[in-house]
C-alpha cells in the first residue's frame, strides 16, 4: 500500500526512517573508507580515487531515478532497494578483485575497459539501491528533512569511526564483509512482516562468511618471494616475503618494499659479518664521538641495524605505519630481529615523520631517510590524491633546524630528487642561510636507479662529500658519482643546472614538474606535465608519473568528463518533463552546496594532516568532525535566518586561511591525541553550519529533494574532484576560498525571495 507522501507520519514513523538512515549511512561511509583501503593496496592509489569518485555517483544516481520511474516512486518497495544495497556491499569487493583488473592495459584493451566498466557497474550499485531508499524516506519526510539529514549525517560520522576501529581490529578483510550489516539492519527495520526473513538471511550469511574473508577479500598476485605473513588493517596491507634465511621483506600496500634482516643481538661484527641495508654510515656516524641518529620511516628496522652497527649512540626509529613498530617490538619480527627495538640506544616513535622532526631544535647528527616517501604512503580517503609533507619547503626548514652544528641529512628517492634540490635550497634561503648551495652535495646510482641528496647544516667541506658514501673514483663511475658539486665533464646534468641557475632555468628540458612544493602546495607525487601526454602511451599507462606523464590530471579530467557529458545532462532531463520541476535557481543551489561541501571537507582533510601528521587520522579526524557537526547543524537549521549559515561558513572559512595555520604552528609540540583534540575544536563550528544548507534548500522545494538530491550527488563528486586540479596550481588557500565562492552564490540564490519551483 502506497503512502501519501505529502501527509505527515507519526512521530513514531520520524524515529524509524531516522533510524533507517542513520544504519545505511554507516554502511555507505565505510564502504567508502574499505573500499580506498582495499583498492589503494591492490590497484595503486590513484585508480581508487578514480574508480570511486565514479562509483559514488551512483548514489546521486539512485536519487534521480525515483523522479524518472514512478513505479519505483514506491515507498513500500524501500525496505527491497535496502536489501539489494545490503547484497552489493557485501559481494561487491570480491567480485572485483576477481575481474584481473589491470590498469595499465586500460586504453589499449577493449576488454579492460569492458572490465573497469563493470566494476564501475558492481561498486556504484550499492550506493545506487541505497540512493533511491535514501531519496524516498527524505521525500516521503520532507517537512521533517533537518532531522532525517541530521540521522544521514551523524551516521556517516559513526561510519567513519567503525570502519577505522573494525579495520585495526579485526583486519580489512573481515570488515568489508561486516559492513554491510547496518544498512541490512535498515532494511530488516522497513520490511513488512514476512520480507524480514530476506535481510536476516543476508546478515546470517554475512556472518557465516567470515572464517573465509581473507579468501575471499584476496586479488592474486605474483609474489617475488614467498609471504610467510600478513596483516591487514586501516593504516597499510603489510605482507612479509621471506627473500633468505635471514633476510625478510615487509611490503606495505603493494607497493613499498622494508628489508629486515635477521639479527642475534650481537653487535660488535666484523664488517665482513654484518648485513647492512641501504648507504654506508661508518663515516657519517664517526664524525662525532656520541651520534643522535633519526630514522625517518624506519620500516623493518634496517636502517636502525645499520646504525647499531656503526655506533650511533641514540636512534630514533620513526614509522607512521603502528603494525610495522609492532611487529618489531612484540609481533612477527621480534625475535627474528634479535629485539633490537628494546635495544637501550634505540627509541621506537609511531608518529609522522614531519610531525615528530618539528619537536626537535639542533637535535640529530644524521637525519636519515631512505624512499621514505613511497607511493604506499600516498593511500588516504576517497576522493582525495593525498600527499604527506615530509617533501616541502617548509620540511626542509624543519630538518635544518633539527640536525645539530655538525648535523646532515641524507636523502635517497627514485624520481624526486631534483625538486627536492630546489625545496631545499629555497628553504635555506628562507632561513638566511648565506650561499645554500654550499650546504648540499647530490649522488647519482644509475645502477640503482636512485639518488641521494646529502645536506649539511654548515657549508660542506670537500673532505665530507668526498668521502660520506662511496669511494669517488673512475672504477666506481657506472655505478656511483657525484653530479653536485660536479666535475666540469658533466657541468650540464639537471641537478647542478637547478642549483646554479634556479629551477624555471631547468624546467624546460624536464620531464617533470619542477616547481617548488610548500605546505600550502605539496604535490610532489602529481609531478607529470599535460606536455608529456600523448595518446601512443596510453596503451600502457604506468601508475606512477617520474617519467612526466600526467596519471592524475589525466584521470581527473576523466572523471570531469564523465560528469560533465554523462551525468549532468542526466540531471537536467527532469527540466523536459511536463509536471512540476525545479527552475534554474533551484537545481543551481543544490548544485552549488554539493560542489561547496565536497571542496571544503577534501582540502580540509590534505590541509589537516599537516597539523595531525597521519594522514588515516586526519582522514577519520576531519570527517567525524564534519559529519557529527554537520548532523547537529541539520537538526538546528530552522532556528537560524537563510543567510547566517552561510555568513558562518565563509566567515570560519577565511578564519581558517588566515588565522589558524598560525595557531596550529604554536601547537606542534602537543601529542597526536592533543592535535586531533585541536583540530575538531577548530572543525566543529564550521561543521555545525555546513549541515544547513540542505535541509534549508529542502524546505523550499518540498518532495522535489529527490532531484535536488540527485543533483547534489553529482555536485559533490565534481566538487571533490576539480577542486584538486585548483590545488595542484593554486594550493589549498584558494581552495578553500573557491569552496567558500561556491557558498556565497548559494547563499544569494537563498536570498531571494522567488520561488525554486515552476510548474
Amino acid at each position: 500500500m502506497h503512502t501519501d507522501q505529502s501527509s505527515p507520519s507519526h512521530p513514531s514513523g520520524i524515529w524509524k526512517h531516522g533510524l533507517s538512515i542513520l544504519l545505511m549511512s554507516v554502511t555507505f561511509i565505510a564502504l567508502e573508507i574499505l573500499w580506498t583501503r582495499i583498492f589503494s593496496a591492490e590497484f595503486f592509489y590513484t585508480f581508487a580515487f578514480l574508480i570511486l569518485s565514479l562509483a559514488i555517483l551512483g548514489l546521486g544516481l539512485g536519487g534521480l531515478s525515483i523522479r524518472f520511474f514512478r513505479k519505483l516512486n514506491n515507498p513500500s518497495l524501500i525496505w527491497l532497494y535496502l536489501t539489494l544495497s545490503g547484497i552489493l556491499a557485501l559481494v561487491g569487493p570480491a567480485l572485483v578483485l576477481r575481474l584481473d583488473l589491470n590498469f595499465t592495459h586500460l586504453f589499449s584493451s577493449g576488454w579492460m575497459l569492458m572490465k573497469f566498466i563493470l566494476t564501475i557497474v558492481i561498486l556504484s550499485s550499492s550506493f545506487f539501491w541505497g540512493g533511491m531508499a535514501l531519496t524516498l524516506l527524505f521525500k516521503l519526510e520532507n517537512k521533517k528533512i533537518s532531522t532525517l539529514y541530521m540521522a544521514d549525517l551523524i551516521g556517516a560520522g559513526l561510519g567513519v569511526v567503525i570502519a577505522v576501529v573494525l579495520m585495526n581490529t579485526i583486519q580489512t578483510q573481515r570488515t568489508t564483509l561486516l559492513i554491510c550489516l547496518p544498512v541490512l539492519l535498515a532494511a530488516l527495520i522497513q520490511a513488512p512482516k514476512w520480507w524480514r526473513t530476506a535481510p536476516a538471511v543476508l546478515s546470517l550469511v554475512a556472518l557465516f562468511l567470515l572464517p573465509q574473508a581473507e579468501t575471499l577479500i584476496h586479488k592474486e598476485r605474483k609474489e617475488r618471494f614467498p609471504v610467510i605473513f600478513s596483516h591487514w588493517d586501516a593504516m597499510a596491507n603489510i605482507k612479509v616475503a621471506k627473500a633468505g634465511d635471514d633476510f625478510y621483506y615487509c611490503i606495505i600496500d603493494n607497493a613499498a618494499h622494508a628489508p629486515t634482516f635477521q639479527f642475534d643481538g650481537v653487535i660488535d661484527k666484523p664488517d665482513s659479518l654484518k648485513q647492512v641495508s641501504g648507504y654506508p654510515l661508518k663515516y657519517l656516524i664517526g664524525r662525532t664521538d656520541s651520534c643522535t641518529f633519526l630514522s625517518l620511516g624506519a620500516g623493518g628496522g634496517a636502517d636502525v641495524l645499520n646504525a647499531l652497527y656503526e655506533g650511533a649512540t641514540e636512534i630514533h626509529a620513526v614509522e607512521v605505519v603502528p603494525y610495522l613498530n609492532y611487529m618489531m617490538t612484540d609481533g612477527f619480527l621480534k625475535d627474528f630481529t634479535g629485539n633490537m627495538y628494546h635495544n637501550k640506544r634505540v627509541t621506537v616513535v609511531t608518529e609522522d615523520g614531519r610531525a615528530y622532526v618539528r619537536q626537535f631544535r639542533n637535535k640529530f647528527d644524521i637525519i636519515y631517510s631512505g624512499s621514505t616517501n613511497t607511493f604506499a604512503a600516498l593511500a588516504s580517503g576517497s576522493f582525495a590524491l593525498a600527499e604527506n609533507y615530509l617533501f616541502t619547503r617548509e620540511a626542509f626548514e624543519d630538518y635544518y633546524r633539527a640536525m645539530s652544528d655538525s648535523g646532515v641529512m641524507l636523502l635517497d628517492h627514485q624520481f624526486y630528487i631534483p625538486r627536492l634540490v630546489n625545496d631545499a635550497i629555497d628553504a635555506m634561503k628562507k632561513l638566511n642561510v648565506p650561499n645554500p648551495a654550499s650546504h648540499l652535495a647530490v649522488y647519482d646510482f644509475p645502477g640503482r636507479g636512485r639518488m641521494v641528496m646529502l645536506m649539511s647544516k654548515q657549508p660542506m667541506k670537500k673532505e665530507v662529500w668526498e668521502n660520506a658514501l662511496y669511494d669517488l673514483s673512475a672504477e666506481n663511475y657506472p655505478q656511483f658519482r657525484i653530479v653536485y658539486p660536479s666535475p666540469d665533464s658533466i657541468k650540464n646534468n639537471l641537478i647542478n643546472q637547478i642549483v646554479e641557475n634556479g629551477w624555471t632555468s631547468a624546467q624546460e628540458n624536464s620531464a617533470t614538474d619542477l616547481s617548488p612544493s610548500t605546505d600550502n602546495r605539496p604535490f610532489a607525487a602529481q609531478m607529470g606535465m599535460w606536455k608529456n601526454f600523448h595518446v601512443s602511451e596510453l596503451e600502457t599507462v604506468q601508475p606512477w608519473e617520474f617519467k612526466g606523464f600526467p596519471l592524475a590530471k589525466l584521470l581527473i579530467t576523466i572523471i570531469l568528463l564523465v560528469i560533465g557529458l554523462l551525468i549532468i545532462p542526466i540531471n537536467l532531463i527532469p527540466f523536459l518533463k511536463k509536471g512540476e520541476k525545479l527552475n534554474v535557481r533551484g537545481w543551481l543551489y543544490f548544485f552549488l552546496i554539493g560542489i561547496a561541501f565536497m571542496t571544503v571537507e577534501v582540502i580540509l582533510i590534505q590541509k589537516y594532516t599537516l597539523f595531525i601528521g597521519s594522514s588515516s587520522y586526519a582522514f577519520m579526524t576531519i570527517l567525524f568532525s564534519l559529519l557529527l557537526a554537520s548532523g547537529i547543524g541539520s537538526f538546528f537549521s530552522s532556528r537560524f535566518t537563510s543567510t547566517t549559515p552561510f555568513l558562518g561558513i565563509i566567515v570560519w572559512i577565511v578564519l581558517d586561511v588566515l588565522l589558524f595555520g598560525f595557531l596550529t604552528e604554536k601547537l606542534v609540540l602537543l601529542p597526536i591525541s592533543g592535535r586531533i583534540l585541536v583540530t575538531m575544536v577548530l572543525i566543529l563550528p564550521l561543521g555545525f553550519f555546513m549541515g544547513m544548507p540542505f535541509p534549508k534548500g529542502t524546505l523550499r522545494v518540498g518532495s522535489l529533494v529527490d532531484w535536488g538530491f540527485a543533483v547534489n550527488g553529482a555536485a559533490s563528486v565534481l566538487g571533490s574532484t576539480a577542486i584538486m586540479l585548483v590545488a595542484f596550481n593554486y594550493g589549498y588557500r584558494v581552495a578553500l576560498v573557491t569552496g567558500a565562492f561556491a557558498y556565497f552564490l548559494a547563499m544569494l540564490l537563498m536570498r531571494s525571495e522567488r520561488v525554486w519551483i515552476k510548474e
